[in-house]
């Protein structure tokens, strides 16, 4: 497993050297298309990239949880968390990833 991690950078290089634009404008495609996701779960609309996943928020009640080192209870309160479901196609492309690392 490698410890690489995809920036917004890569993305922007990804779009200038399979695209055509410049780097600039790669740079500024990417950050757009980031940011209509980002205004678009902050809103609460959810996110679907066909052959990718979905991307949704989904609010969770307050509720009571327990420290795990001390065992004291603590109130954990109410929040919007961002949830991520891959689709089957994504699913299937990083269990075959996997698979053919190990061999």
């Amino acid at each position: 497993m490698t410890n690489k991690t995809l920036t917004r950078m890569d993305l922007s290089e990804a779009v200038f050297r399979n695209v055509g634009l410049s780097r600039n404008e790669s740079s500024t495609l990417v950050s757009s298309v980031l940011e209509n996701i980002s205004d678009a779960l902050a809103s609460g609309e959810q996110v679907k990239i066909s052959g990718f996943g979905t991307f949704s928020t989904r609010d969770k009640n307050a509720r009571v949880g327990r420290n795990p080192k001390t065992g004291e209870e603590a109130p954990i309160p109410p929040r919007r968390v961002l949830t991520f479901r891959p689709s089957h196609l994504m699913k299937d492309r990083v269990v075959a990833g996997n698979a053919s690392r190990k061999g």
